[in-house]
C-alpha cells in the first residue's frame, strides 16, 4: 500500500508539473540556435521531471518545483550537448572576448564597455555583437550551467551524498559565494537583466519591454554579462 501511494503521488507530481517543462524549454530556446528543436528539449525535460518525481524527498527545505526545475534544466542541457554543434571557432572567440574584457578592466580599473572590448579585439561593434551572440548560443558559460554543476545532480537534497564529499561541498559553496559577489559588482543594467531572466524567469521580449530596448539588445546585454563574469571568474572557470 505504501509503494502504491508513493507511485500515485509521483504520478500526480508529473501531471501537475508538466507545464513547467514547456515553460523552461521555451525559456532556454531564446538563447539557443535554430538547429535546436523545442520538442527535443521538452522530451529531455520530461525525463528530468520523471527522475525528479521518483527521487524527491520532502522535508529537505526545498519545494518539488524548485527541485524539479533543476533536474529538468540539467536534462535539457545534456540533450543540447549531445548535438555537439558548437564550432571550435565559437569556443575560441569566447575565450578571446573574456580575455579582452579582463585586460580592459585591469588596465582601466572600471567596467569594460562594448566599445572598449571591441577596440581591444580590433573588431567593429557589429562584429563584436555577432561573436557575443554565438558565444551565448554555445552556452560556454551561463548561470544555467552553474545551477547544473552545483545542484543539478540533486546532491543538496541528499545529505548523505554531500557528507561523502565534504571537500566538494566546500568548493561549490566557495564558488557560489564568489560568483554572487561578482554578480553584485556588474553594471546595473547587466545585473538587472540577469535578475529578470534567471530569478523572475522572464523571456527576452518581456525584459526588453521593461528596459525599452529590443530583444536582440537584451540578448547582447545578457551575453556581455556572462562574458564579464567569465572574465572575472577566470581562475574558477578555467
Amino acid at each position: 500500500m505504501y509503494n502504491e501511494n508513493e507511485t500515485q503521488y509521483a504520478e500526480e507530481l508529473i501531471v501537475t508539473h508538466a507545464p513547467l517543462v514547456k515553460r523552461i524549454a521555451h525559456h532556454l530556446m531564446a538563447r539557443l540556435p535554430e538547429s535546436v528543436q523545442v520538442d527535443d528539449l521538452i522530451q529531455a525535460g520530461m525525463i528530468g521531471l520523471l527522475e525528479a518525481a521518483g527521487k524527491f524527498e520532502s522535508g529537505h527545505g526545498a519545494t518539488f518545483e524548485t527541485y524539479a526545475g533543476i533536474r529538468i534544466r540539467g536534462s535539457m542541457m545534456d540533450e543540447v550537448r549531445k548535438g555537439d554543434w558548437v564550432p571550435r571557432s565559437v569556443h575560441r572567440n569566447a575565450r578571446r572576448i573574456a580575455e579582452a574584457i579582463r585586460k580592459v578592466e585591469v588596465r582601466t580599473g572600471g567596467d569594460a564597455s562594448d566599445e572598449d572590448v571591441a577596440a581591444e579585439l580590433e573588431m567593429t561593434l557589429d562584429e563584436y555583437f555577432t561573436c557575443l551572440k554565438d558565444s551565448n548560443a554555445g552556452k560556454l558559460f551561463s548561470l544555467d550551467e552553474l545551477a547544473e554543476n552545483t545542484e543539478g545532480s540533486g546532491h543538496e537534497f541528499e545529505s548523505s551524498a554531500v557528507n561523502d564529499r565534504p571537500s566538494e561541498a566546500v568548493s561549490v559553496h566557495a564558488f557560489k559565494h564568489a560568483l554572487a559577489g561578482e554578480i553584485e559588482g556588474l553594471p546595473e543594467r547587466e545585473k538587472l537583466v540577469l535578475s529578470l531572466y534567471y530569478e523572475e524567469e522572464m523571456n527576452l521580449k518581456e525584459i526588453g519591454l521593461i528596459l525599452d530596448v529590443s530583444e536582440s539588445r537584451v540578448s547582447q546585454i545578457h551575453s556581455q554579462a556572462t562574458m564579464r563574469l567569465k572574465s572575472r571568474m577566470h581562475e574558477w572557470v578555467e
